[in-house]
């Protein structure tokens, strides 16, 4: 068994603008101007999108290194629906994550629509951050220091 441990920093001062570290890489998350943040960068609920897509895009990258296959390019626009209501404290029965996330690929390839299809079914079946988002991963938020 291979396993590989990930680990990033996230640190936020006074703000909503707040540093992601990994490794060498930082990564900006904000709020929307008129949300009280300053607009330097994508959401949370934006990034976590962009971290689907770019799974599907590099797992579709790697399987078709693997296979051979002539892949020019993916594109990929993801879509995801959420009610407010809890995450801003207000009274609300509904969850606060997104009710369903959408991911509608298209595939450069010369590949016809059977075998593209089975290459989505693939990458979706690989790819670590669908595999989070489908099935329940334990997550433990604890205080420290």
């Amino acid at each position: 068994m291979s396993v590989k441990k990930v680990k990033i920093e996230v640190i936020q001062g006074s703000g909503f603008k707040t540093e992601c570290r990994a490794g060498k890489h930082r990564v900006i998350i904000d709020q929307p101007a008129n949300a009280g943040g300053t607009d330097e960068g994508p959401t949370p609920l934006d990034v976590q999108l962009m971290a689907l897509g770019g799974c599907i895009a590099s797992i579709g990258r790697i399987v078709a290194m693997q296979r051979h296959l002539n892949v020019r390019g993916f594109k990929i626009v993801l879509e995801g629906e959420l009610d407010t209501d809890g995450l801003l404290g207000k009274p609300s029965d509904k969850r606060v994550g997104l009710n369903a996330i959408t991911a509608r690929v298209k595939i450069d390839t010369d590949l016809g629509r059977a075998e593209q299809q089975k290459l989505l079914a693939e990458i979706e079946k690989r790819c670590p951050i669908s595999d989070n988002l489908k099935n329940i991963t334990p997550v433990e938020v604890e205080l420290v220091g």
